[in-house]
Order: structure tokens, then C-alpha cells, then sequence
């Protein structure tokens, strides 16, 4: 009775073991995608600021273009209309400065910011497998005290009956035992 019940709990044991490692991988498979799903919003905001900086890039172009043509046919025709317009680009440049550092400024703090809500949601996210994982841990012990106990309870009734059939048989061998020594002393005298 007790040989057939132990392979049928290691293999209980052994089912309950593959189970949880398939749960674990099916929870870090969940894990591994949010983070690919975070490095692929990394990915696309670097983009954005690619095309932006493009954009940018050929609106600076567009801008300064003409104003650099104009100077050059004006510093032909006149001396003092150069330097008016030498005048005029220098502050184009300092107000296309001012404009660039306003949009660099603008785009680190995009950065940061969004840098920072990528770093909470893989906080968020890693809290959440940690209470999965403390959570599963949890029911894991709970059932396995609870095969313990049915085990125990199993072992308990089994040593119970083995003692009744031994005594059982203590009896019986007595009882031939006084038996065989009543046809030995017939058989003497």
C-alpha cells in the first residue's frame, strides 16, 4: 500500500514542479514583452527626434538661404547697404540661436521626461512581478503543506492498519504456535 502511494505522489510532486516552472515562464514571457514593448517606444521616440532634428535641419537651411544670397548681390552693389544686412543677419543668427537653444531645451526636457516615465512603468512593472512571484510563492507553500499533511495523514493510517495486521498475526502465530506444541506432546506420549 505505501509502495504504490509514493511514485503516485512524486509524480504529483513532480507535475506540481513543472507546472510552476511553466507559470514562471509564462509570467517572465509577459515580463520580456513589456520590456520589448518599452525598448520599442524608446526606439520610436528616437525616430521622432531624427525626423525632428531633420525638419529642423532644413527649416534653418530654408531660412538662412535667401538671407545669404541677399547679402552677397547686395555686397556688390553697396558697401553700406553690406553692412546693414552684415548687421541684420548677425541678429537673424542670434534669434535662430536663441530659437535652437529653446527647442534644445525643449527636447532634453521630453527626453527626461519621457525617460523618466519609462523608468516608473519597469518599476511599476517589476512590482507587479514581484507580487505575482511573492503571491505564487505563498499558494506553492499552501499546497505543498497541504500534500504534507495529506501524506502524514496517509502514513498515520497506514502504520495504523500494518499494526493491527501485525498484532493480528502475532495472535494467529501464537494460537499455531500452542497448536503444533499440543500435537508435539501427542506425539511424544
Amino acid at each position: 500500500m505505501n509502495g504504490q502511494k509514493g511514485p503516485k505522489v512524486r509524480e504529483d510532486l513532480k507535475g506540481f514542479k513543472d507546472e510552476m516552472i511553466h507559470q514562471f515562464h509564462v509570467i517572465s514571457e509577459g515580463v520580456i514583452s513589456q520590456v520589448k514593448q518599452v525598448a520599442e517606444g524608446v526606439i520610436n521616440v528616437d525616430q521622432k527626434l531624427e525626423r525632428f532634428r531633420e525638419e529642423i535641419k532644413v527649416e534653418i537651411e530654408n531660412k538662412t538661404q535667401p538671407i545669404a544670397r541677399g547679402v552677397v548681390a547686395l555686397d556688390v552693389k553697396l558697401e553700406k547697404t553690406r553692412e546693414e544686412l552684415k548687421k541684420e543677419i548677425h541678429e537673424v543668427r542670434q534669434e535662430l540661436k536663441g530659437e535652437i537653444q529653446a527647442t534644445r531645451q525643449e527636447l532634453r526636457n521630453e527626453i527626461q521626461a519621457t525617460h523618466q516615465e519609462l523608468r516608473n512603468e519597469i518599476q511599476e512593472t517589476r512590482q507587479e512581478f514581484s507580487q505575482q512571484l511573492d503571491k505564487t510563492r505563498q499558494e506553492l507553500k499552501k499546497e505543498i503543506q497541504e500534500s504534507r499533511q495529506e501524506v502524514l495523514a496517509a502514513v498515520k493510517f497506514s502504520y495504523a492498519e500494518l499494526d493491527r495486521r501485525l498484532t493480528t498475526l502475532e495472535s494467529e502465530f501464537l494460537e499455531l504456535k500452542c497448536r503444533v506444541e499440543k500435537i508435539e506432546s501427542r506425539s511424544i506420549s
